[in-house]
């Protein structure tokens, strides 16, 4: 009874162990593709790795803040030049990353709160601009 209890143990850790090290691996691959997008100017290919490394959420993991903090700097970048429609794609990405993941708290609430500010600011913007 005790050793099938210790293999049941060991097994769900092992399990465990090896979930966490996938999602920690593709979220390095995923911000990595962002970084690369970054650094080549290619917004979307950028905004798309960050948001998927958002979502491949791992508590505590600092990629996930680093990612929040690039997709940001992209969508104010984008708002600065006056390109409402990048501007509003990211800080809709940034919200829609954070909620579409889950924790014993909402991960990302105080980003969620300031994309849906400037998303308010924005949103009366564009259809100013396609009227």
């Amino acid at each position: 009874m005790l050793r099938t209890i210790s293999t049941i143990i060991i097994t769900l850790l092992l399990s465990l162990s090896l979930l966490v090290a996938n999602v920690w691996w593709r979220q390095k691959v995923q911000f990595e593709e962002g970084e690369a997008g970054f650094r080549t100017g290619d917004f979307m290919v950028a905004l798309t790795g960050y948001e998927s490394a958002i979502r491949m959420y791992l508590p505590f993991s600092n990629r996930i803040e680093e990612a929040a903090e690039q997709i940001w700097l992209l969508a104010e970048t984008a708002e600065r030049v006056g390109d409402v429609d990048r501007a509003l794609a990211g800080y809709r990405s940034l919200r829609s990353a954070f909620y579409s993941v889950r924790w014993l708290r909402q991960p990302g609430q105080n980003w969620i709160d300031c994309c849906d500010k400037k998303i308010a600011v924005l949103a009366p913007l564009r259809k100013g601009q396609h009227e």
